[in-house]
């Protein structure tokens, strides 16, 4: 056992070293995503991204990335390179496939997504475009804290992710209004935490004063496979299992343990793909609790020719669901096709108050979700 930690730990600490005969390209940098003192992956200023492994007696090896493989060129010494074409700007998940084995990249931090544990690389933006969601030294951070508690409807112990302002700490006896933001297929409730930068978005929002100071709930959403994974599950079934523990365990929890304002017009839900399926499908059914909706490349699965019968019948009065629903946000990636911009269109004609956003020029990727979530805070709690 001790000899096959040693010759792993071997393995990932010489698949990062560079050598000078190995000296990489000055004009590319070292991606934000890797373990300490890695050297590789690596990001050039057309977008493109490097890749290396040390891995000697492997025949063949390609990157798998952004729905295309690129073959590996192997050295004499046993190193594998690529590099790919240019990549669109934000995050995206990646894997090593080892001689047909699909592996996580060793100087590669791991991020849960696709079902599974992966390699990730972030293309960055702009310091402009991205200062939204960067880390400002210059304002004040909120925390995000680990929880554990115990699920009465699943009889097991489950854990979430916790948002609380800056100021939640020196406030008094103030209380705040909660989102609660799910995830979506094949992720879990870290997340928006890591990939979607939420905390620095909410840092950055709050301190500039567009956006109102709030709890941010992240909880697992039941659908962290891949929909198929589970045999003879039906897509209605998928997930459904959440709803019951948001209401009857969830929102229990924090509204006990948190300052929070338990009241719905300070309760919010989004969530982005299957989670923004799952946020209509909790909250349109318990508008006694939410005021606050929004989807981020929902996976909605709207008829526009029925819009007065879905949700059992919630859009046939226009009039009562204004009144009660402050903000109903659907936000999508401008090259996903998801049929959105038709929906918000079906809506706006049965009445019913909707804010549409489009993010430009990206696909159903975290990059879509950040910019969605900047543009929903704002309009939440007001």
């Amino acid at each position: 056992m001790r000899k096959t930690y040693l010759a792993t730990a071997l393995l990932v600490a010489v698949a990062t070293m560079t050598t000078p005969a190995q000296a990489a390209d000055a004009t590319s940098v070292v991606a934000t995503t890797v373990i300490p003192e890695a050297q590789y992956p690596r990001v050039h200023p057309d977008g493109k991204a490097e890749f290396r492994l040390h891995a000697p007696g492997a025949k063949d090896v390609k990157v798998d990335i952004c729905g295309k493989k690129y073959d590996m060129t192997r050295d004499a010494d046993g190193n594998w390179t690529a590099t790919t074409d240019p990549l669109v700007v934000g995050f995206h998940y990646y894997f090593l496939l080892v001689d047909g084995v699909s592996v996580i990249d060793p100087a590669s931090e791991a991020f849960y997504g696709c079902g599974r544990m992966s390699g990730g690389i972030e293309i960055p933006e702009s310091t402009e475009a991205s200062a939204y969601y960067t880390f400002n030294p210059e304002t004040r951070h909120g925390q995000v804290r680990e929880c554990q508690y115990f699920s009465k409807t699943e009889n097991a112990a489950r854990r979430c992710f916790i948002y609380t302002p800056a100021e939640y700490e020196t406030s008094g006896d103030k209380r705040y209004p909660v989102l609660y933001l799910q995830h979506g297929m094949g992720e879990d409730e870290r997340g928006w935490h890591q990939q979607g930068m939420m905390a620095n978005i909410l840092d950055n929002q709050i301190a500039a004063g567009k956006c109102e100071p709030m709890i941010v709930v992240m909880d697992y959403g039941n659908c962290g496979y891949i929909h198929g994974a589970r045999k003879g599950e039906k897509r209605d079934d998928f997930g459904a299992t959440f709803t019951p523990i948001l209401l009857n365990d969830i929102i229990p929890y924090i509204d006990s343990t948190f300052r929070t304002k338990t009241d719905r017009d300070n309760r919010a839900m989004a969530g982005l793909s299957w989670g923004g399926h799952q946020t209509l499908q909790t909250t349109l059914y318990n508008l006694d609790k939410f005021a606050h909706i929004g989807t981020f490349s929902g996976a909605l699965f709207f008829d526009p020719a029925k819009i007065k019968e879905l949700y059992g019948g919630v859009f046939a009065d226009a009039g009562s669901f204004n009144s009660r629903v402050k903000t109903l946000f659907l936000g999508i990636g401008s090259e996903e096709n998801f049929g959105t911009e038709k929906i918000s269109a079906a809506l706006t004609e049965a009445g019913i108050n909707n804010t549409l956003y489009i993010s430009p020029g990206t696909h159903h990727e975290w990059l879509t979700w950040r910019r969605c979530l900047n543009e929903f805070l704002p309009l939440i709690f007001k």
